[in-house]
């Protein structure tokens, strides 16, 4: 028997990924010539190729029978019945604010690739989960050499459009819009490499090129997965001598990622940061009364989307929220920033994987100061990660195999029998 997916899926998870050396490459042309494009001037049009690659992962997700039928089942429709619910409640509430439909519709942006973490949910379930992962990872290199070459070249000579790196030349933005997504995706590799046997080497050159992006939140990530893999080695009973000084360290950490050495820009500081006021204002101006508060004051009004479509603040209460978290409680409320902080929780307390302490915190911190789930590929390749930790022993079901028979989830996964 020919077992297909394992073989399909990390090539599909790999193409998709690429795609974002193609979704920005105006932005990055302009970039290279000293030119720094502003919002509504932008060319999106090769954005199109990420769409229509995630539609082919879809359209194979529903083709592949065991993919399909580990989907179909109870706690997968019930959670999608209760998000949907109160999804349709939040949209209904942004058009009662008389926005424009288009301003609740880029707040469902953050859901644009819960599909690949379907895929990592029943791929887990079937347990070839780690199998899925370390091919996926081989393929990777691929691209993380495409971006090194980019990234020195701009860090040695392109203008300093972003700030200037500590290679001489400016902030290198590899093939994406701005360093900082440079720096979130490299560090993103790095963590899918943390979890591949036998790839430390292009885990060390993934956190070298986030470290090189002088982005602060890359910097803190990739320190994480470092973390980590530290932790690893120890032995259980010494680990207590790295936790305890690891909040010292994550304090120490982003003073050292705010520094002008490292991060490449003078206005680095949070202390500084003059998007707190503007919060603030936001915050003390738009929350009228509890519904504000527990609802959000405005589905998609934070969303990259729209900013870059109307320009900042033209709706009220619009504002670059940047952090996940305010994004959340921006669109959602308080009811969904609770929910989505208790699904985390739950995510870990439920899961059998191996490292879902390394995966669920990363994906915990990348959201504090960058709002993931609207930039590609991290959204996609986190989502997919965040799947396969909560299929890991987490339901106890049955999922049919290829032939009909049925795979316990519980049993080893022998890469031995693809053909």
């Amino acid at each position: 028997m020919i077992i297909r997916f394992e073989k399909d899926l990390p090539m599909l998870l790999f193409v998709l990924v690429s795609m974002s050396t193609l979704a920005s490459l105006p932005q990055v042309e302009s970039a290279w010539n000293g030119v720094k494009e502003v919002y509504g001037d932008q060319d999106f049009g090769m954005r199109i190729f990420r769409e229509l690659m995630l539609a082919v992962i879809v359209t194979y997700l529903f083709l592949e029978k065991r993919l399909r039928k580990g989907i179909l089942i109870t706690p997968v429709f019930a959670f999608f019945n209760v998000l949907a619910v109160y999804v349709l409640v939040e949209f209904a509430y942004a058009l009662y604010l008389d926005l424009p439909w288009v301003v609740p519709t880029a707040g469902l942006r953050i859901f644009e690739y819960i599909p690949l973490a379907l895929i990592g949910f029943v791929v887990s379930r079937l347990n070839a989960g780690e199998y899925i992962i370390g091919q996926f990872a081989r393929y990777l290199r691929f691209y993380i050499v495409i971006e090194a070459v980019l990234a020195i070249a701009q860090a040695l000579w392109a203008p300093p459009l972003f700030g200037v790196s500590f290679l001489g030349g400016g902030r290198p933005f590899g093939t994406f819009v701005s360093p900082n997504l440079f720096g979130a995706t490299m560090a993103t590799c790095a963590l899918v490499f943390s979890l591949a046997p036998n790839m430390r080497k292009w885990l060390a050159i993934s956190v070298f090129l986030a470290l090189l992006s002088g982005s602060r939140t890359a910097f803190i990530s990739s320190l994480l997965v470092i973390f980590f893999q530290i932790y690893a080695v120890f032995k259980p009973r010494d680990r207590w001598a790295l936790l305890i000084p690891a909040p010292v360290l994550a304090v120490g950490a982003l003073i050292l990622a705010s520094s002008p050495l490292l991060s490449g820009r003078d206005d680095a500081n949070p202390t500084e940061d003059g998007r707190i006021d503007l919060w603030i204002r936001v915050f003390s101006n738009y929350i009228h009364d509890p519904i504000d508060l527990l609802f959000g004051w405005g589905l998609g009004l934070s969303s990259n989307t729209i900013n870059i479509l109307y320009g900042a603040e033209h709706f009220p209460g619009q504002f670059d929220s940047d952090s996940l978290y305010l994004f959340l409680l921006n669109g959602y409320g308080l009811i969904g920033l609770a929910a989505y902080i208790g699904f985390l929780w739950l995510s870990f307390r439920v899961s059998g994987h191996h490292r879902k302490g390394l995966v669920m915190t990363f994906i915990f911190v990348a959201g504090l100061t960058f709002n993931m789930w609207e930039y590609f590929p991290q959204n996609a390749v986190l989502m997919l990660m965040w799947g396969m930790v909560l299929g890991t022993g987490s339901i106890p079901e049955i999922l049919p195999a290829a032939n009909g028979s049925f795979v316990q989830p519980d049993c080893a996964y022998e890469s031995e029998s693809i053909q």
